[in-house]
């Protein structure tokens, strides 16, 4: 900041633009997690896109109109430089879309596996401030990049959020439902919004699909920020290492997680309880996961099912959002948003809350909990039960 504002405006020996560029420095990783809050907060109270991006451009707005002002009032922005941007309010709105669409487009790239989440936003927010110091200087072609970029992202970002938001409103009966999830372990609400989601939009059937390892933990592991602390009631516990980024989330939905192969088989068992079984298939594709993720997950349904409309089912939670992101990412999904407010979540049930799961998945955990090498599990009325061999908490089914 310091370099490219001391270049474009010539103020090399300003306190003023040494002071903000050391408070930038120190208060932007905290600002950015409180943006993050904000847009959370907003998602969840509506789980609208279009609010929430709004509820981050407000803040943003703020601290990049409050910091524009200091080093235009401070004396370091040249004034016939910024007046060809809009003034202060012009250039920090500019500043703003084209550092949110920074944001995104570093998370688009980690989620196709290039580069490191972080990395790739701070590269972004990096490239805004070069960007916006020349630009406010009225530089040849830096003022064109930097409208062009700040009304560019602008257009991308919330024109993609408003068509996401029309198509949960205006959207065709009939299709396939997709759920995914990390199902940690699945419990009533995601089962719920099923049985809503196959009666209100009259679909063919939902396909459940659950994470298998996150892209974030798999790079964390990989290098060494986070590990394997062991194992409790069946849960694989991960904690943070010294190598570990302070300003980093490395477990934005929890630490602890059941085996993949479990979640599996516990989302089976609570959908025959349901007797769902006819309408809802349990689908796992690690190997597609592996590669590119839900994305993957997502390109192999839409193959399966050539012409039908895809309907995407969430939560209006952080994950919820987050899954909603990469729907809309992967072209025309039917967004199905449901706010959550029934109290009921995997991290309650992780803590042991009871009644919360169905019969079968909180007999399934107990016996986990408990150390059973077997666990045997009566699935509903029928007197047909489902066995399954128990290694530390990852459940195979007994032939």
């Amino acid at each position: 900041m310091y370099l490219s504002y001391a270049y474009a405006h010539g103020a090399w020996t300003s306190w003023v633009l040494v002071a903000v560029a050391i408070f930038v420095a120190g208060f932007l990783s905290t600002f950015a997690k409180l943006s993050n809050a904000v847009a959370d907060w907003a998602n969840n109270a509506l789980a609208v896109v279009t609010f929430g991006r709004l509820a981050r451009f407000a803040m943003q707005l703020a601290f990049n109109l409050a910091g524009l002002s200091v080093l235009y009032y401070g004396g370091v922005i040249v004034p016939d430089g910024i007046a060809k941007v809009g003034g202060v309010v012009g250039a920090a709105v500019l500043t703003t879309l084209a550092s949110q669409g920074a944001q995104y487009f570093g998370i688009f790239l980690f989620q196709r596996r290039i580069g490191d989440l972080y990395g790739n936003v701070l590269l972004g927010l990096a490239a805004t401030i070069v960007i916006t110091a020349l630009g406010t200087a009225g530089l040849p072609v830096a003022r064109e990049a930097f409208l062009i970029v700040g009304i560019g992202f602008g257009a991308v970002i919330f024109g993609m959020g408003v068509l996401s938001d029309l198509r949960a409103l205006v959207h065709p009966k009939g299709g396939i439902g997709i759920f995914l999830g990390t199902f940690n372990p699945i419990h009533k609400s995601h089962l719920r919004l099923v049985e809503e989601a196959l009666e209100k939009r009259q679909l063919e059937k939902v396909i459940l699909h659950p994470t298998v390892v996150p892209w974030l933990h798999e790079r964390a592991l990989q290098r060494g920020e986070i590990r394997i602390a062991g194992n409790e009631d069946g849960y694989t516990i991960y904690e943070k290492t010294d190598k570990a980024d302070v300003n980093v989330d490395y477990f934005p939905t929890g630490d602890r997680f059941l085996a993949p192969e479990t979640r599996l088989h516990l989302m089976k068992l609570a959908v025959e309880e349901a007797g769902l079984s006819d309408r809802v298939e349990v689908a796992f594709m690690p190997e597609i996961y592996a590669r590119k993720g839900f994305f993957g997950v997502i390109e192999e349904i839409k193959r399966r099912h050539p012409g039908k409309p895809i309907h995407g089912i969430h939560g209006s939670d952080f994950g919820g959002m987050h899954v909603r992101l990469i729907m809309d990412e992967c072209g025309w999904i039917y967004a199905m948003p449901f706010l959550r407010r029934d109290g009921v979540s995997a991290s309650a049930i992780r803590r042991g809350a009871p009644g919360l799961t169905a019969e079968a998945v909180a007999s399934a955990l107990r016996q986990i909990r408990e150390g059973a090498r077997q666990v045997t599990v009566p699935v509903g009325r029928s007197s047909v039960s489902r066995r399954f061999s128990n290694k530390g908490g990852c459940l195979a089914e007994i032939a």
